[in-house]
């Protein structure tokens, strides 16, 4: 294909510049051959066929004049800097026509192709004017990416040719992690566990710092009464303690290859990021230091321990791009790397596929010894197709066989994980629409009884 056919098959797919016949005219061109064949038919002259058609053409191309021109159109975008993945923002496409015809049109613009694309769009400007033109997109996957071109077509309200401009509209824009259940946590968390049916655990009678005095109630233990501010202002009142702050929380996010499993809605590391971001929430809210490991083969991304809400911001600015990698995780590696970078006790918990993790032999050893000094936790996403297959009713002997291999699966993943809890490495699994409120839920749970 020469140059001259690209540019040309280019500005009928929206990609290029220039003026283009539209169905309106086509149809007249259509009416007008049928028109002309029956009179040549007739025996009317094929010339005089010709020359009405080149006079029909010649009076179709007035009808440019009666649109703007492409320099007298102003174009401006407006978009978010960040958008959470899988939710729903508007883009605004600012239009200024200080001419003075009315223009109909219709535009593109060059959203990455994960996005969501509600294209063409189509709209009238009045003459003199300036119009906000929304537009609905979703960013279905994490990362950075460039939004430049916008691509406009417009014709006159007889509409027999249409202009198209390509407009250089650069920009920049961050799909970070959908941040729903992290705000939810933030506004209430007691109301942010309830809903998913578990609380936060009472903590260790008379342990933790002390908070305050206040009005003694129904089911609060009698040993924590203040007998001296009771006696004072003759009512009974009790100590409160909360958990202690200033603990180390390191967050480790398996970019592994199982983690790439698809689930309901994105992947398993998807689904880990999220949770991981709402745990960091929680501790920085408690005033702990967090850190945070992401890894695969090898350390992708590390930031150190800091306490501050404003630490979320730098964990989630870090972690916002990372992707699952071909490769299998190296636990071994990343355990070593630990023992280096992390020198005060800390609570490791670690969002990876238990059964992978289970496999790895290696990793017990190290384990052992990070025991000694740290707190280890594990949580994965529950398997729900070997949960469903393992709970299926053998109605024939391959349903059986299935029925068989899923439940034999599950009890191999029991007697592992019974086997590394026996050296205290806790390990839990839970599905993916409850990730979450699982991890902060065992978080809080720790914390209060002091394991730190």
């Amino acid at each position: 294909m020469t140059k001259s056919l690209k540019s040309l098959w280019a500005r009928f797919l929206f990609q290029d510049k220039g003026i283009l016949p539209t169905k309106r005219l086509l149809f007249v061109y259509v009416i007008l051959t049928a028109a002309l064949a029956i009179a040549a038919i007739g025996g009317v002259s094929w010339w005089y066929v010709l020359t009405i058609n080149i006079v029909v053409f010649l009076v179709s191309l007035a009808d440019l004049f009666f649109s703007p021109k492409k320099s007298q159109l102003k174009f401006n975008r407006v978009m978010p800097e960040e958008m959470e993945r899988g939710l729903s923002y508007v883009v605004t496409i600012k239009v200024d026509n200080p001419s003075a015809y009315t223009v109909s049109y219709r535009f593109i613009d060059s959203l990455p192709q994960s996005f969501v694309h509600p294209f063409p769009v189509r709209g009238t400007i009045a003459k003199d004017s300036s119009v906000k033109i929304d537009y609905d997109t979703t960013a279905a996957d994490r990362g950075k990416y460039e939004v430049n071109k916008l691509y406009f077509r417009y014709r006159s309200l007889f509409g027999l040719w249409e202009k198209q401009t390509t407009v250089e509209l650069p920009q920049t824009v961050k799909v970070i992690p959908d941040l729903t259940e992290t705000r939810q946590y933030l506004e209430n968390a007691q109301k942010f566990l309830l809903y998913e049916g578990l609380k936060i655990r009472k903590q260790l009678s008379g342990v933790g710092e002390f908070a305050k005095i206040r009005s003694y109630v129904v089911g609060d233990d009698p040993r924590k009464i203040n007998w001296r501010q009771t006696a004072k202002l003759r009512e009974v009142m009790t100590n409160e303690y909360e958990p202690e702050h200033g603990k180390f929380i390191t967050i480790l996010i398996d970019c592994g290859r199982m983690m790439g499993a698809e689930l309901k809605k994105g992947n398993r590391l998807e689904k880990a990021i999220e949770a991981a971001m709402t745990v960091v929430a929680a501790a920085l809210q408690k005033g702990d230091y967090v850190s945070v490991i992401a890894f695969s083969k090898e350390i992708k991304v590390f930031v150190p321990a800091a306490k501050g809400m404003a630490h979320l911001q730098t964990i989630l600015q870090a972690i916002y791009h990372v992707q699952v990698d071909a490769a299998e995780s190296n636990y071994a590696a990343v355990f070593q790397y630990l023992e280096m970078v992390q020198k005060k006790r800390s609570l490791l918990l670690l969002f990876s596929d238990v059964r992978t993790f289970l496999y790895e032999e290696s990793a017990l050893v190290y384990l052992k010894r990070l025991r000694s000094r740290h707190l280890f936790f594990l949580i994965g996403v529950e398997d729900q197709t070997l949960v469903k297959r393992s709970k299926a009713a053998p109605t024939d002997i391959q349903a059986a066989m299935v029925k068989s291999i899923a439940q034999q699966q599950l009890l191999f993943k029991k007697r592992e994980k019974n086997k590394w809890e026996r050296q205290g490495l806790q390990m839990i699994e839970a599905p993916e629409e409850k990730l979450a409120v699982t991890a902060v839920s065992h978080y809080i749970e720790m914390m209060n009884q002091n394991l730190l």
